[in-house]
């Protein structure tokens, strides 16, 4: 890298971003640029496999619940905590300023894919009285993989909402136990769908990836 690129990377990222990438190759410019590559290229080969399991998770959840309570908006049926009616009501009021421009009315399904990650995670947690209202009379059977604890697959799934964030939000990831968390993806997948689980194995760039990780530690 030249001199110019090299001043070009450092002003066109604030400190702040490039710091960590600095910090992990000895201040070396050059190298914290091919890490930093090397993340954007990481964060792209993640996004395949959260994406099948995000979509997965929600649809899965959502359908089970509407089932269960005779209801697209079942979420009407049930008594969300105080953060779930929240969720809901802040998604029906950015869909409704967007879709009223199309003279379109906001459906369930709207909704339901404008809910977040974490949304659909906090409704296994431990919070909210859910356990009784909907873990047991109907959530489980969205994952007939899964036969543990509603505490267990909360513990998974929190983690993986936390390391997708990172991935949105462009922050680095090389630092993180990205083989542990790939194979944690795929334990979820498995919960929702055996065949869900393989097919997505097809589409999957992230071992590749990891493979050609800089020597550095913690990118593993």
């Amino acid at each position: 890298m030249s001199g110019d690129s090299a001043e070009w990377v450092l002003k066109t990222l604030s400190p702040a971003r490039i710091d960590p990438y600095l910090a992990a190759t000895a201040n070396d410019v050059e190298a914290a640029f091919r890490l930093y590559q090397w993340n954007l290229a990481a964060c792209a080969a993640f996004y395949s496999p959260l994406h099948w399991l995000e979509v997965a998770l929600r649809n899965a959840m959502h359908e089970t619940l509407r089932d269960h309570f005779g209801s697209e908006r079942w979420w009407e049926a049930v008594s969300l905590d105080r953060n779930g009616q929240a969720k809901i009501h802040e998604a029906e009021a950015k869909l409704k300023k967007r879709l009223d421009l199309h003279g379109r009315t906001t459906s369930a399904d709207d909704i339901v894919a404008a809910l977040n990650l974490g949304f659909w995670v906090s409704l296994v947690s431990r919070g909210g009285g859910y356990d009784r209202k909907l873990w047991v009379p109907a959530l489980h059977r969205a994952f007939p993989g899964f036969s543990d604890r509603r505490r267990t697959l909360h513990d998974e799934l929190d983690p993986v909402r936390h390391f997708r964030n990172r991935i949105m939000h462009y922050e680095p990831i090389f630092n993180r136990p990205l083989t542990s968390h790939h194979n944690r993806i795929y334990r979820l997948l498995g919960y929702l769908s055996v065949t869900l689980k393989t097919e997505t194995r097809r589409f999957d760039r992230v071992p590749q990836v990891l493979a050609q990780r800089p020597g550095i530690d913690g990118a593993r």
